[in-house]
């Protein structure tokens, strides 16, 4: 091995974090129990260099949401416990759960296309409320509302009472914002993507739901989705390269 023991500092430097970070790792139980000298400081091996690497791609990146987290975080702790079969074994589960999600990303910018030409997306005729609509698109009149308080849709009011009334239009716009954010893009992406389709139809989908614009604030993985899956995607073939190579020392 190339290291016998390793400071906190010197653990914190190779990995590129704060040492603080190692400390909260420890605690945390994303590392495996660490030796102390007889003046109480850590010793770390190569064997918590190596943890720190994977908990490091595991973690690294903008919160992806509860799902993708939570295998990330299983699998560094299965490793940190000394399981690094099951580590392993769950880090292939953890890449297709990632390719799957991009998967998903990718289609729905294929069937937003289809509706940004004009394909019809909606069936029905009728005028809805937002009461019927919500049950309709199964989502929430919360959501409808939001998303027209955050310059997503617009809906006619009927001129008697002022009430919403939802046509196939409206519906239709509703149906893909509902299946954007199922597919994981952010309130922001989708905007910026329904502004520039409302201008121009041939606009470059993916490229346009991945590029923030300059006066924009980065908030989340999903303001710039596919990158950030790509981002994964990569860091878990990391992940399984340094699983197997501590399999077979």
């Amino acid at each position: 091995m190339p290291y016998k023991r390793l400071s906190t500092a010197k653990i914190a430097k190779i990995v590129g974090c704060h040492p603080n970070t190692v400390r909260k790792y420890e605690e945390w139980g994303f590392l495996p129990p660490i030796p102390r000298s007889a003046n109480n400081y850590r010793l770390f091996t190569q064997e918590h260099l190596d943890q720190m690497r994977l908990a490091r791609c595991a973690l690294n990146t903008p919160y992806p949401g509860k799902t993708i987290r939570q295998a990330s975080v299983q699998i560094v702790r299965q490793a940190a416990a000394g399981d690094l079969g099951g580590a392993l074994e769950n880090t292939y589960h953890y890449l297709a759960l990632i390719q799957s999600e991009r998967n998903q990303a990718e289609i729905a910018t294929q069937l937003v296309k289809r509706w940004a030409l004009g394909f019809p997306a909606e069936a029905t005729r009728l005028n809805l409320s937002i009461h019927k609509t919500a049950k309709y698109l199964n989502v929430t009149t919360d959501q409808l509302r939001n998303w027209e308080r955050n310059g997503l849709l617009t809906v006619p009011r009927n001129p008697k009472n002022r009430y919403r009334v939802y046509g196939a239009k409206e519906i239709a716009r509703a149906r893909i914002i509902r299946m954007l954010r199922v597919a994981g893009y952010s309130l922001s992406s989708i905007l910026r993507l329904l502004t520039q389709l409302d201008m121009d139809a041939n606009t470059d989908i993916i490229q346009v739901l991945d590029t923030p614009r300059e006066d924009e604030d980065v908030m989340h993985a999903a303001d710039r989705w596919i990158s950030t899956l790509k981002d994964m995607e990569n860091s878990a073939r990391t992940m399984i390269t340094i699983l197997e190579e501590r399999l077979v020392v």
